[in-house]
């Protein structure tokens, strides 16, 4: 009978774990896997063993059950997140489209109770954008991953 197989990715993935951990505890010797070519392959025994007494179920269980416990936390508090996002050497028309798009996204978000404060500032001389939101945490990690997904042009 074989065995399940998982990737790293795969791996972080159903323990709720980042992948560069689960490459820590590789090269930590706290979890088995095998190199093959340039990526490690991690057996579901692996990961029982490295655990006793738990298993897949049981751990992600307990992680849904904690992260839902945090979202409820942030969703009730007055948490507030200021961010200040400096990018360097941004092409005249990668600012202007940054700045039409951001606060669309942000007009575009369902209303909440606590607004967003955005404001986009380019200096041209310098060719240098900086963004600084205020808001929630997951209004502000929404935009922030808008920020970067715009700025990889």
């Amino acid at each position: 009978m074989s065995e399940e197989v998982y990737t790293v990715e795969q791996f972080a993935e159903r323990l709720k774990l980042h992948p560069k951990t689960v490459l820590r505890f590789i090269k930590d010797g706290r979890l088995r896997a095998v190199k093959v070519g340039k990526s490690y392959r991690i057996l579901r025994t692996e990961m029982e063993a490295t655990m006793p007494g738990f298993s897949f179920e049981d751990y992600r269980g307990a992680a849904e059950a904690y992260r839902n416990r945090l979202e409820k936390r942030i969703a009730r508090s007055d948490a507030r997140v200021t961010s200040i996002i400096d990018l360097p050497d941004i092409a005249p028309d990668v600012a202007e489209r940054m700045a039409r798009m951001l606060p669309a996204a942000r007009a575009g978000q369902a209303a909440h109770a606590d607004a967003m404060t955005l404001e986009v500032i380019y200096d041209p001389p310098r060719r240098h954008l900086k963004v600084l939101i205020v808001g929630s945490p997951g209004d502000t990690a929404a935009m922030l991953k808008m920020v970067e997904v715009l700025s990889e042009d």
